[in-house]
């Protein structure tokens, strides 16, 4: 199943990366955590970028996440993708 939900991964990824859809901040959160989380586990640091409001928000949209798997976090990715982006 591991290698299918990569596979699954990495295209929702590529749907997320291409997309030109405006999300809802809250959205646009959650598919960077779940993201985060599953390419970085507990690896994850903090948030690239300079602006320090919008890093605080990323990181605690990872820290709501950080304890579930980084297979969890995929699925969860792609479903958000699947909901939001696409059939769009």
């Amino acid at each position: 199943m591991t290698k299918k939900l990569d596979i699954a991964f990495a295209e929702a990824y590529e749907i997320s990366s291409a997309t030109s859809i405006k999300l809802p901040p809250d959205v646009m959160l959650q598919l960077y955590a779940y993201y985060k989380q599953a390419t970085k586990g507990s690896k994850y640091k903090h948030p690239s970028g300079n602006v320090e409001l919008r890093n605080a928000f990323k990181l605690n949209a990872w820290f709501q996440v950080s304890k579930i798997s980084e297979d969890e976090a995929k699925k969860e990715y792609i479903e958000l993708v699947n909901k939001y982006l696409k059939n769009h």
